[in-house]
């Protein structure tokens, strides 16, 4: 197939992987003000999608979150018209490396993932690393990677994270997570690296120290899904709603809804 074919119909694809699906609904959509006091340079913001490629990914990766944005502070000279700052920074299938306003997720389920620790030094390059990749595209005639997510077909738990490797590696074909994972490996922030345990050696040995040390080894920044910032033990959870203050005293509560079928007596909820 010539290469005048492949990149039309690989586009062709990567549309119709990123239309909406149809019936979705945000299992609970964010507070917007609340998110937008609560992140922090750096966080990531899990995102629940709604494409027809958010869904798939959701299966392979057992998951509620399908697609992941690095929040980076207000980026000089991205704005949308009405003067709102762009400041995130993600990957998308059919546009390649963009930023974002926060408004873009306001009305989807969302999560913030921050990483512990993270010097104010190294803080900066993971912003910088994002930043500068903004304009990299996904080179559609990769069209392997796209056809994958076109087979409706049962996975075996052993494939999925593989089936999620979309880009093959190459930076210039950065999507999603895979961005992010690269970001933070720049400053050897640990995700959720592979751990080897390893015996004793030499000095250590004679001293009578027979504790196995462990050492970290980062994995393929490819194989990290949006999960994987959820699971990571070195990510703290904020959840924006209350972050700040939250009195459950204060809420507004209606008035229960019926229950669906015909309501029991006491003693019919008794013999049941």
């Amino acid at each position: 197939m010539g290469e005048r074919l492949i990149e039309p119909l690989g586009r062709r694809i990567a549309r119709f992987l990123t239309q909406r699906s149809p019936g979705y609904r945000p299992t609970t959509p964010s507070d917007a003000q609340a998110l937008r006091h609560a992140l922090h340079p750096t966080d990531i913001l899990l995102v629940e999608g709604d494409t027809r490629v958010s869904a798939i990914i959701k299966y392979l990766t057992q998951s509620t979150w399908s697609h992941a944005a690095l929040h980076v502070g207000p980026i000089a000279g991205r704005n949308e018209p009405d003067g709102e700052p762009h400041v995130l920074v993600e990957a998308l299938l059919d546009q390649g490396v963009v930023s974002a306003p926060l408004s873009k997720y306001r009305d989807f389920h969302t999560r913030i993932c921050r990483p512990v620790g993270l010097t104010p030094e190294d803080r900066d390059t993971v912003r910088r690393f994002a930043i500068d990749r903004i304009g990299l595209e996904y080179d559609m005639k990769n069209l392997l990677d796209l056809m994958r997510y076109l087979v409706p077909i049962p996975v075996p738990v052993r494939w999925r994270r593989r089936m999620i490797a979309l880009g093959s590696g190459d930076p210039t074909r950065a999507i999603c997570s895979t961005l992010i994972a690269q970001a933070f490996e720049s400053v050897r922030y640990p995700i959720l690296p592979k751990i080897e345990q390893v015996a004793p050696q030499g000095e250590q040995r004679a001293r009578g120290r027979h504790a196995q040390r462990e050492v970290l080894h980062i994995r393929h920044h490819s194989l990290y899904a949006p999960r994987d910032f959820d699971l990571s033990p070195y990510f703290a959870i904020v959840k924006p709603t209350i972050q700040h203050g939250f009195e459950y005293k204060k809420l507004l509560w209606g008035d229960p809804e019926p229950a669906a079928g015909p309501a029991l007596s006491a003693a019919g909820a008794r013999q049941a």
